[in-house]
């Protein structure tokens, strides 16, 4: 992930450069661009869960709520294993985020 974020500075660094014949060609090269950015953003997230979930694993708290201290289910961690949250957890927590 590291060696295509750079990649991709590099990249923008040339297209930056270089002189663009119009605003059309411009726009869509700043939106590839900004979108490029953001999925490697979410990358670095996720690789952040991830090192905090192995973590988790070495000092054998994995698989347990922040939140209530009880055990998220097998399910929950099978399709989402950087849980933090239990189902009840996570649902009180984005009914309080829609308010």
């Amino acid at each position: 992930i590291l060696s295509d974020a750079t990649k991709t500075m590099n990249e923008n660094l040339v297209v930056a450069g270089e002189e663009l014949p119009d605003s059309i060609d411009r726009s869509s090269i700043e939106t590839d661009r900004n979108f490029t950015l953001r999925l490697r953003d979410r990358e670095r997230k996720l690789l952040k869960k991830i090192d905090e979930a192995l973590s988790k694993i070495g000092n054998k708290t994995f698989g347990i709520c922040e939140e209530c201290g009880e055990d998220i289910g097998v399910n929950r961690l099978k399709v989402r294993p950087v849980a933090t949250l239990c189902i009840a957890c996570k649902e009180e927590q984005e009914k309080k985020e829609k308010r």
